[in-house]
């Protein structure tokens, strides 16, 4: 896992509309990066639903949320259309910004070994380093967490 005060890997992917979006782009402000396995499931729904029913808090806090998968563009823009989420979701096709951030490799479900996201979120803060760090997260409650630790 990347640590509390590293820089905070760049990267450019495709949102769910099909255009490039940097984690550059958002110097200046706090931005969650979370990682999840596949849209439209329900532990990454409960998850991107969480952030979306917290999405006036953290509008208030000017914090953006960026949300990265290795699903195709199209399964991203029909989960967003789905439940109505109002933050870029981003495809990362070949796990390799999801590798940058140490949340991208071998998992074992059902008996099959495949190359997977991990279930991780890093809060990056204005000056590019990484503030926090959330390793294996438990989908409920998760946005509320990083909005405690935001107000600590």
């Amino acid at each position: 896992m990347l640590s509390v005060g590293d820089a905070a890997p760049d990267f450019e992917l495709s949102d769910q509309h099909g255009d490039t979006v940097s984690l550059s782009e958002y110097r200046g402000q706090h931005v969650v990066v979370y990682f999840y396995p596949r849209a439209d499931t329900p532990g990454c729904t409960t998850e991107a639903c969480g952030f979306r029913d917290s999405w006036d808090e953290f509008g208030e806090r000017d914090v953006a949320v960026l949300g990265i998968s290795d699903d195709p563009v199209s399964d991203l823009d029909s989960f967003a259309d789905k439940y109505d989420l109002p933050f870029s979701l981003l495809s990362d096709e070949d796990g390799s910004v999801s590798g940058a951030y140490d949340s991208y490799g071998e998992k074992n479900m059902f008996g099959k070994t495949f190359d997977g996201v991990f279930r991780n979120t890093y809060l990056v803060g204005p000056d590019g380093t990484i503030e926090q760090v959330y390793e294996g997260v438990s989908p409920d409650g998760h946005a509320e967490e990083i909005l405690a630790d935001l107000d600590d």
